[in-house]
């Protein structure tokens, strides 16, 4: 396998063809996990999946797995949750919280999480800038106070929203956050939500495969389109509150 080194400063990546039909979709290997190079990875459709020894490795996933918003299906169980329990969902209310509770997950195969301090420090300088966004789930706890039970995170480029990890400490909050937070990106002007590999969760809520063709063509279009609505600071949805 020839993998390629990205060299610091130098933003441009391969066409990931090699490195999906060869390297099993590993595109390329930096030093550096900056901003710039985090955006430019994800208008090709790249992403970086983990760190070791000080470097970072950039994959390509085919098929992709996406939803489409307006395909979101909520199934019968989570529905009569979403219309009885009591929630508040918020956006970019607590980024640095998601991320590290995302980072503190066990994840079933994983000796320990990938989203190492680098990752935190990097996505976070993308959510100041605002090309990160986090949602965040909150259930009352005995004296009714809202705390933070569940949420996830990811980046947005033009009408492309990233999805990158979730977490929940409580029963259905993840669920319950990305079921209210996609009618909610979908408002904004967001045309495709990027889920990166297939999952049965992800399924659940109406995901489908994409050729990495298409998914790379869709990118070139939707990631100059921008947002009808801004994605700033707020309540999203909130039950029984």
């Amino acid at each position: 396998m020839n993998i390629p080194f990205l060299p610091p400063g130098d933003y441009r990546f391969p066409q990931p063809d090699y490195a999906l039909a060869e390297c099993d979709g590993l595109v390329g290997v930096s030093s550096d996990l900056d901003t710039g190079r985090l955006l430019a990875a994800y208008r090709q459709g790249i992403f970086p999946w983990f760190s070791h020894n000080g470097l970072f490795y950039w994959y390509a996933t085919a098929p992709r797995t996406v939803l489409l918003p307006e395909n979101l299906h909520i199934g019968r169980s989570l529905a009569k949750t979403l219309r009885h329990k009591t929630y508040q969902i918020t956006v970019n209310q607590a980024f640095a919280d998601v991320i590290a509770h995302c980072a503190a997950v066990p994840r079933a195969g994983q000796d320990g999480s990938w989203i190492a301090p680098e990752f935190q420090t990097a996505y976070t300088e993308l959510h100041r800038l605002g090309f990160a966004h986090s949602f965040e789930c909150r259930y009352p706890d005995e004296t009714g106070r809202l705390k933070l039970a569940g949420g996830f995170y990811g980046v947005q480029i033009g009408s492309v929203f990233y999805g990158e990890s979730m977490f929940a400490l409580a029963p259905d909050a993840s669920k319950i956050a990305f079921a209210a937070a996609v009618p909610f990106l979908a408002q904004c002007g967001i045309r495709l939500i990027d889920c990166q590999q297939d999952t049965a969760h992800l399924r659940r809520f109406g995901s489908q495969p994409m050729p990495f063709t298409d998914f790379q063509t869709a990118l070139q279009t939707l990631n100059n389109q921008p947002l009808t609505q801004t994605i700033s600071s707020g309540v999203v949805r909130e039950c029984g509150c």
